[in-house]
């Protein structure tokens, strides 16, 4: 019955660093196009939370998540974000079985 793996993760940055930082987020996101492999990669803002982004991911598998994380270009945009966050929350790792847009 499981189709994916998900992943919901929440980004505190520095102040005044959000907008920034989902820049960096949504370039990642692009670079993710060659992987057909993640299936989907969507970046939010919470309207209540300033500082606050939420990433929520689905992928086949947890191994192709944490293989692209070896990948030099993933790399690269870490490194950029890094000095942007203030702390890193994953929220929940997901069983996906299916929904609209799947």
């Amino acid at each position: 019955m499981k189709v994916g793996y998900g992943l919901l993760t929440a980004f505190y940055t520095h102040p005044g660093e959000r907008d920034q930082l989902a820049s960096i987020l949504l370039e990642a996101a692009e670079s993710l196009e060659e992987y057909n492999t993640c299936i989907q990669y969507i970046v939010s803002v919470s309207e209540t939370e300033a500082e606050t982004i939420f990433v929520s991911e689905i992928w086949v598998d947890k191994g192709h998540h944490e293989a692209s994380l070896d990948n030099i270009a993933v790399k690269s945009m870490i490194a950029k974000a890094k000095p942007l966050i203030k702390e890193v929350k994953r929220i929940q790792e997901l069983d996906i079985f299916g929904g609209k847009g799947m």
